[in-house]
């Protein structure tokens, strides 16, 4: 079955132009043209991933972000906006929304964070019949990076992770700074899970857009540097030392300094 989507988008040229693209592409698309029948029809007919104008006349795509995620709705949510401020951003990062593109985009770049989104929500399997993402006898986990010897990094349990006074719950998909439980998206939860399993080595921001988006957006993405800004914002404690550190000109390192 083709992956559903479900595009909301008020002007006329973007959303028919989207729509035939995303068709030609494979996808299932059921486009509408305002919040209220976004909602109306995520909840008729829920599909595998939303793709939503942040600027709609109504309810705005931030207003249907906020709601499917207040009634428990975790179907990815691709933000469309022209607002290329970072406090822009973040707004549609904190109303729930998984990633986001910038007006005017390149119809590629949209399939590729589509099929990134899909990728973390529906595993393919592989070659051996093996889901992408599942660990294998003898191969390296999900999200760990080799050291130079060739072993793993870090060896956490299937279960749970910790490092730096973090504790991560990956099953329930719950996380915790000391006592005090955090409330992280998809993608932010995700991200954070790769500095923990990999606490201590620098990642550079290659690897940790192929780790997490599975494609990287190129040296002039601000996507990453806004993901680690609004993490830091929920991860930081009035006296306590930050936990995210930028390596200047490489990536980011999760330590306790």
């Amino acid at each position: 079955m083709p992956p559903t989507v479900l595009l909301a988008e008020d002007d006329r040229a973007i959303r028919h132009a989207l729509e035939r693209a995303l068709t030609l592409e494979g996808y299932e698309v059921t486009a509408v043209a305002d919040g209220v029948e976004a909602l109306a029809q995520a909840h008729r007919n829920p599909p595998d991933v939303l793709v939503l104008d942040v600027m709609m006349p109504g309810i705005d795509g931030l207003q249907v972000c906020r709601v499917l995620r207040t009634e428990g709705n975790r179907t990815p949510i691709l933000m469309l906006t022209a607002l290329v401020e970072t406090a822009d951003r973040i707004a549609g990062l904190d109303a729930g929304a998984d990633d986001y593109v910038v007006k005017p985009f390149d119809v590629e770049e949209v399939f590729a964070r589509l099929r990134a989104l899909l990728r973390r929500t529906s595993p393919v399997p592989t070659a051996d019949g093996t889901p992408e993402g599942a660990v294998r006898e003898g191969a390296t986990r999900e999200g760990a990076v080799r050291d130079g010897a060739g072993r793993e990094a870090s060896t956490p349990s299937d279960r749970q992770v910790e490092a730096a006074g973090l504790r991560m719950d990956l099953q329930a998909r719950r996380a915790w700074r000391g006592r005090r439980e955090l409330e992280l998206t998809r993608t932010e939860f995700e991200l954070l899970e790769l500095l923990v399993r990999n606490a201590g080595i620098v990642l550079d921001h290659s690897t940790i857009y192929d780790r997490i988006w599975g494609y990287d957006f190129g040296p002039g993405s601000k996507n990453l540097a806004v993901y680690v800004g609004y993490l830091r914002r929920k991860l930081d404690e009035p006296g306590a030392p930050q936990l995210i550190h930028t390596v200047r000109g490489v990536g980011y390192v999760l330590r306790e300094d």
